[in-house]
């Protein structure tokens, strides 16, 4: 790589941060004037916590619906690597607090989930890697480290 290329998860102090949290990451606006924002949902403390595959796999499913229910013109929620969180893009300004609002109210609605949509090999790419207890364990996790803080 000839020129260095700025990546903004890469210049956040990761041993600073104190998660659960929610933070606006980005913004970008478009030639034709629309504004995407993109919001870190960090579920759990870096290089401390990690969610297992499973238990990440089945909460992307269900905050991918529950959270469009809540917030209008969501691009995508993708998960991190790290597996700690979540990277929520979407159109158009929304306060962090009705991010973190939505967020949380859609992880209390993970502990009373009895189906996780999209499970079969036709409509996801790993359907085996779900684990809807341990969503269900590490959402409990979460909502007792937003309702600490």
């Amino acid at each position: 790589m000839t020129e260095e290329i700025e990546i903004e998860s890469f210049k956040l102090d990761h041993t600073k941060v104190d998660a659960p949290y929610v933070r606006e990451a980005g913004e970008l606006t478009t030639p034709s004037g629309d504004i995407i924002k993109k919001y870190d949902l960090r579920l759990m403390q870096p290089n401390q916590g990690v969610i297992p595959t499973a238990a990440m796999h089945t909460i992307e499913h269900l905050l991918a619906g529950f959270m469009r229910e809540k917030i209008d013109a969501i691009i995508d929620l993708s998960p991190m690597g790290c597996r700690t969180g979540f990277y929520l893009s979407k159109i158009g300004e929304t306060e962090i607090e009705e991010v973190e609002d939505a967020l949380i109210s859609s992880l209390e609605e993970i502990l009373e989930t009895e189906d996780v949509p999209a499970t079969t090999a036709k409509e996801c790419g790993n359907y085996r890697d779900h684990s809807l207890f341990g969503a269900q364990e590490y959402a409990q996790e979460i909502l007792t480290g937003f309702k600490s803080s």
